[in-house]
């Protein structure tokens, strides 16, 4: 019985099966090739994953700074108003301010400001009017001039290229607002400018008007 026990014994066919699976080499490389297959496909999605994600900041950064530059266009790119003078018509023994003259200047921290593509808005009691630039003063226009500039560029292109260009935007209050602008009245102007840079002017006409040919507003 002892000889019987130290005996070795022999497997039986199950665990020679399940030896064999283990050990099959043809079953590794098939697992192999699969898991290399599953690792470059996760390489692959993980770098068009990346590539949109790099180009979706980048769309991102672009449209922030623009935005940004617009805003910032918007804030500083105006006009500033220096002052504001008009012109006093009989109007039949009841006078007037028939012509309005702002003087204005490039804001501090402005870029070159345009004219000719400024619009101002006209507002009064009893109306409201958009203008634009033109020729000569009218209802739907304003024109311009110069007061002061080294180089012309008022003269020129309209163009406000230096802080200490003056510029004089005229307003025919007689034809926006017939007859013009009565004693104690108060008219809003508003000028806008291409970038979206705003000015408020706010124009009131001292409580007498009589013999007088200008007032300052």
């Amino acid at each position: 019985m002892i000889a019987e026990s130290g005996r070795h014994r022999a497997p039986d066919a199950y665990e020679i099966t399940m030896f064999e699976k283990i050990t099959n080499n043809e079953d590794r490389g098939q697992v192999g090739i699969g898991t290399l297959i599953v690792f470059i496909a996760m390489v692959l999605v993980a770098a068009i994953a990346a590539g949109v994600l790099i180009n979706t900041a980048g769309f991102l950064q672009s449209s922030a700074e623009e935005t940004g530059q617009q805003s910032s266009s918007q804030v500083t790119d105006r006009l500033q108003v220096v002052s504001t003078v008009g012109e006093v018509a009989d109007n039949g023994g009841d006078p007037v301010i028939s012509q309005v003259e702002i003087t204005v200047k490039r804001a501090p921290g402005a870029d070159n400001v345009d004219l000719e593509t400024t619009i101002a808005q006209w507002v009064d009691s009893s109306s409201t009017a958009d203008l634009t630039y033109a020729d000569s003063a009218s209802g739907t226009a304003f024109t311009t001039s110069t007061f002061q500039d080294d180089d012309s560029s008022i003269d020129d292109s309209n163009v406000l290229n230096d802080p200490a260009d003056r510029a004089v935007l005229t307003f025919d209050a007689s034809q926006i607002s017939g007859p013009g602008i009565d004693e104690g009245e108060t008219v809003t102007i508003k000028l806008n400018t291409q970038s979206g840079g705003t000015t408020t002017a706010t124009v009131s006409a001292p409580e007498t008007l009589s013999g007088k040919s200008t007032v300052a507003l």
